[in-house]
This record gives C-alpha cells, structure tokens and sequence, in this order.
C-alpha cells in the first residue's frame, strides 16, 4: 500500500488497475516457486546460505561498490533462482569454512572448494570445474627466473592458508628437498590479497594461486605469471545436508542440458564438465 499512497492523484483509474494486477500477478509468480528443498533441510527458511571468500577475483570477489560479483557468485545465485531459494553470502575465510559447514552455519561452500578423499569423507561434494595453480612473481623481476617449480627453491613464497594450494606448495618444496634443493620459505595469509599485497611490497619473492586469479593479476600489469596449469585437480561445491546435495546436483545436470553451464565455464576460460555431475562423498 505504500506504493499506492505515493502515487499521483491523476493516476487513472485504469493505469491503477493495470498496476495492481501487475502486482497481484508477481505475487502470484513468487508463490507458485516452491522450492523442492524443505525448510528443516535449510540453515535459514527460504534461503540458500553460502559460505564464500571474496578474495579470488575473477571468480568472487567484492567490486568498487561493495558487490559481489564473479564466476561463483553467478553460478550460486543461479542455483539459488532455480531452487527458489534467495541467495544469501556469508563472507569469511578459507580455514573456517568446513567448520562452520559442520556447525550449520551455512548450507553450502562456494569458493572454489578443491576435492580431495578427505575431504569427500566428511561433505558432500559435486565437481564443476578444473583447476589448476599458478607462480605469480613482482612485475618485471629481473632477479628472479622462474621456468620451473626448481626455480623456487630457496625463495619465500606466500599463499593463502589451509587451501588446495598450500598443499600443493609444500609438496613442492618436498620435492624440491628430496632432490637436494634449499627448501622453500612458506608464508601462509589470510587470503590472496593479503599474499599479493605483500609480494608488491617486496617481502615475498612469489606466490602460489588459482590460475584464474594469478591470471587476473597479470592482466592488470600488477604481477608477471611465469608458471600456470600446475597439479590441475576438481573444484567442487560442498555441503552438508543429503536433499539439499542431490537437489543442487539436479540444478546443475539442468544448467548442463541447457547449456547455460557451459556458456558460464567458457565466459570465465574453465573447462567444463561434459559427463553428468554426481555427487562425490562421503
């Protein structure tokens, strides 16, 4: 009724039916969506809550006027429309979000979870997407050649912590010490931008992300990527709860036959699934 106080006196009669009906209609359009996730199976009645760390630009991150955005972002606010389900984005960092999965704080992880045994152990997870990491090194470094992982040895090297890539780094320094190489120098950080913030300041000699991210930086003349495409392993969205898993997995098979999932995968440079989505784990 509020709108309709606000309107101007002169409004005709049938321009006001004309609104109300149009207003009847979209409730009417908001009510027939039900949602086949039931509210007991969700952390808040209505709504998909996601745990997601806007740090990895282009694929979450927070733009100038404070907006999520990314291919994340889209992706889950996609899900979130097909289940009619508001979409609601808890921000927070990597190393407590499967805690807080296991709490109930919030019903899925989008950030760009990797899969792995352990962790398919103890949440449900659906593979979406590969990928891989990269070394990203101060722009126009002429002291340091980065052609391969050996190149790193005896350097510092940051990364955000508790994530894929920390793993992958200190398997590499492993590698590295196990053929008689100088061990790497691992700092581990909150999240990239931290990590990043302190190789343009020159307290890091390099360090290891995402390729879309790494990309991202090297694109805007912040940092050179000498090394890409290393240890590409499954991203997966990750949940707790049994029907809401298999209904997001529905979602996606959907978006899949459509092809609205391969046009997102192809807007953002990914390799898309082609084999039908299934839900890995426990």
């Amino acid at each position: 009724m509020r709108a309709l106080r606000l309107l101007s006196p002169w409004l005709s009669f049938a321009a006001l039916l004309t609104l109300t009906l149009g207003a009847t209609s979209s409730a009417a359009d908001a009510q027939s969506c039900k949602s086949p996730v039931a509210d007991s199976d969700l952390v808040k009645p209505g709504a998909l809550v996601m745990a997601t760390n806007p740090t990895l630009r282009p694929m979450q991150y927070v733009d100038s006027s404070g907006e999520l955005k990314g291919m994340r972002i889209t992706l889950g606010n996609e899900i979130a429309r097909r289940l009619c389900l508001t979409p609601d984005y808890v921000r927070v960092e990597f190393s407590a979000m499967i805690p807080g999965l296991q709490a109930g704080r919030w019903d899925v992880i989008n950030t760009g979870t990797f899969w792995n045994p352990e962790r398919a152990k103890i949440m449900r997870m659906i593979p979406y997407e590969q990928q891989a990491i990269s070394v990203s090194v101060a722009k126009g470094n002429k002291t340091l050649t980065v052609d391969k992982p050996e190149d790193l040895a005896g350097r510092t090297v940051g990364v955000e912590i508790g994530g894929f890539e920390e793993a992958k780094l200190h398997a590499m320094d492993k590698s590295l010490t196990d053929k008689g190489l100088k061990a790497i120098t691992i700092r581990s950080f909150d999240n990239f931008a931290t990590a990043y913030q302190a190789l343009a300041a020159g307290q890091l000699d390099a360090v290891v992300a995402i390729d879309p991210t790494a990309a991202d930086y090297a694109a805007r003349g912040q940092f050179d990527r000498p090394l890409h495409g290393l240890y590409p392993t499954p991203v997966a969205l990750a949940m707790k709860n049994k029907p809401l898993s298999e209904a997001i997995l529905k979602v996606l098979n959907d978006m899949m036959t459509d092809g609205s999932y391969a046009k997102l995968m192809d807007q953002y440079g990914l390799i898309a699934n082609t084999a039908p989505f299934t839900i890995a784990g426990p």
